[in-house]
């Protein structure tokens, strides 16, 4: 009685397991190219982090950080905007305003001017991150800058590192813009949820 109560047990456990880890159910068979599907597990604590880190740009003069790679000066005749520039930049994050607080990271990728009548921005960029326990992981983030608005906010779209699945926010205030010399300081409020 008791073998086969153990054995009843034991093949009620293998048939729960077999449930919960199919790879792929007949329902998905005829997707070619889907190789697993599967529950992911709870058992893993999402965490919520906040940062604020200010990003340092700066589009000209000595230490450059930004370069204008596109520019379309026949087309700006007629508008009141750089619609079409497009710049790449390699911005450090710092700890605060000063351009001489610490240094937490970069800000890599670029920006692009895709507003005709108003100062708007198409950014794609990498938060990078060389300082701590985050050194080598990164934070991706893609969306519109309407760069004349207080507060904007733009999508977590992923991460690496220590910020793989990553999902989320940023809220951006501009700081300081210096027009004379093309020197910004924006302050960034990153809201990313990560395992």
């Amino acid at each position: 009685m008791a073998t086969f109560m153990l054995s009843s047990l034991f093949l009620l456990l293998l048939i729960c397991c077999a449930t919960n880890s199919t790879l792929v159910t007949s329902s998905e068979q005829s997707i070619d190219y889907l190789i697993s599907s599967h529950t992911v597990s709870h058992a893993a604590v999402e965490k919520r982090s906040h940062f604020r880190f200010y990003w340092h740009d700066k589009i000209s003069g000595p230490n450059q950080t930004a370069v204008r790679v596109v520019d379309a000066p026949e087309f700006k005749k007629s508008i009141s905007t750089n619609f079409s520039d497009v710049y790449v930049f390699d911005d450090p994050l710092r700890t605060g305003p000063d351009k001489n607080s610490k240094l937490v990271g970069k800000a890599k990728g670029i920006y692009l001017e895709d507003g005709l009548y108003k100062i708007e921005l198409l950014v794609a960029m990498n938060f990078v991150f060389t300082d701590g326990k985050y050194n080598g992981s990164t934070i991706a983030v893609i969306g519109h800058n309407e760069v004349l608005t207080t507060v904007r906010e733009m999508p977590i779209v992923g991460g690496s590192g220590l910020f793989r699945f990553a999902r989320g926010y940023v809220q951006l205030r501009t700081y300081l813009y210096d027009q004379k010399t093309g020197y910004s300081v924006v302050e960034y409020n990153v809201f990313v949820n990560h395992y």
